[in-house]
């Protein structure tokens, strides 16, 4: 064979083995950087179905995706809180083949426990966890009896160790953590693979929303000194922490491109930076170390904190 025939021949070998990728959550952020960056790789491993709960919103993926659309990439309609949309959508899909699934897609609480609503915390969770429960429980049927599959999901640092005022959010990352871990043990019978990506602090429309909506909150339902430590305390500091540990989109979907194209560990962990955090917890098993360490940090030493801020801003610099 000649060069150029070498080249068309490993092409099509490659567009044939193409790994089909369903990743929810499409519209922006994460999800977004996700789906438009494996449709892009350059060795045309991922033929990547993008999904999002409202096509109204699918403008700036169209965008990202550039070229990639209709090509690598196609848009589908898929709402993770309900299961006859999931079903829809894999059963769109040629012999209903997901190869990988990306479950992105979340949504986000941080505030006072009493100032939380139950309605709203039950439909954090119907997303965070159920949303996940639904996709897996329609996919993994068939990936067993293909007996091969991989099963990304988005989790948390908090997912690993629980923030003040992120009580509700942590705890739907800490459900979506012990359900992976659970499912992981079976799934390896079938050659499945499952691997939690944990980022921590990233600059999303999604973060910026939250804290948003957080500086509006009504704090009338607690007391004055927790609402006190919310406005000066948490909020500036969850400030300082985005702008000195904060990941972009695409840095947390480079990662997973990784992911995606080698032998997966179960826990990911994007942010180097953050885990001196996590380490805390697994250097204690009591848990006395983490407790004491962010007690400390925040409400007694804040000199401290700022300065570690420092350091670890000119170290993502670097």
């Amino acid at each position: 064979l000649t060069g150029a025939s070498q080249a068309v021949t490993g092409f099509s070998q490659r567009a044939m083995g193409a790994r089909r990728v369903l990743v929810t959550g499409c519209s922006s952020g994460i999800g977004l950087a996700v789906a438009a960056r494996l449709a892009k790789d350059e060795f045309r491993r991922f033929k990547v179905v993008a999904t999002m709960r409202d096509l109204g919103k699918r403008g700036p993926l169209e965008r990202a995706a550039g070229d990639s659309l209709n090509k690598t990439l196609e848009i589908k309609q898929l709402d993770a809180c309900c299961e006859a949309s999931i079903r829809e959508c894999v059963d769109s899909l040629p012999d209903r083949r997901v190869d990988i699934l990306v479950s992105n897609a979340g949504i986000g609480m941080i505030g006072p426990l009493e100032c939380q609503s139950i309605a709203a915390m039950k439909e954090l969770f119907d997303t965070n966890f159920f949303g996940l429960a639904r996709l897996v429980k329609e996919v993994l049927p068939d990936m067993k009896r293909r007996k091969n599959g991989h099963i990304v999901v988005m989790s948390s640092v908090m997912g690993i160790q629980g923030l003040l005022f992120n009580d509700v959010y942590s705890a739907s990352k800490f459900a979506v953590e012990g359900f992976c871990e659970s499912l992981a043990v079976q799934a390896m019978k079938f050659n499945i693979k499952t691997t939690l990506v944990e980022p921590g602090p990233v600059v999303t429309e999604f973060e910026r929303k939250v804290y948003e909506d957080a500086e509006k909150m009504d704090l009338s339902g607690t007391d004055e000194e927790t609402a006190k430590i919310f406005r000066e305390v948490y909020l500036p500091y969850s400030k300082k922490v985005f702008a000195s540990l904060g990941q972009t989109p695409e840095e947390v979907a480079k990662a997973i491109e990784v992911i995606a194209a080698k032998d997966p560990p179960l826990r990911h962990q994007t942010n180097r930076l953050y885990m001196p955090m996590t380490t805390l917890k697994h250097a204690d098993p009591t848990g006395r170390l983490p407790l004491d360490t962010f007690y400390k940090m925040i409400f007694k030493h804040d000199s401290v904190f700022n300065a570690t801020l420092g350091v670890l801003r000119m170290l993502q610099r670097r």
